[in-house]
């Protein structure tokens, strides 16, 4: 269930969205911006935690954030 509470909203995008550019760089949500100190601290643990079970989950042991690393550098993973 999505919460109707604006600053965890903002929290969920700001931890969780993956945003490109048309040239291929990950543009800073605007989510992130909107939030305060403490906002910014809870969305970095939500995405930290996030990384570890998408590592648990995958067979090599990665994130999608390394997976994202190796195919920026033309590696496979």
């Amino acid at each position: 269930m999505k919460s109707t509470d604006p600053q965890a909203q903002l929290v969920e995008e700001a931890a969780g969205a993956h945003r490109p550019t048309r040239e291929g760089r990950v543009d800073q949500s605007a989510a992130w911006r909107d939030l305060d100190a403490d906002g910014r601290e809870v969305a970095f643990e939500l995405a930290r935690r996030s990384r570890v079970l998408e590592a648990a989950l995958d067979p090599d042991g990665y994130s999608t954030t390394v997976r994202a690393v190796l195919a920026r550098l033309g590696q496979t993973g």
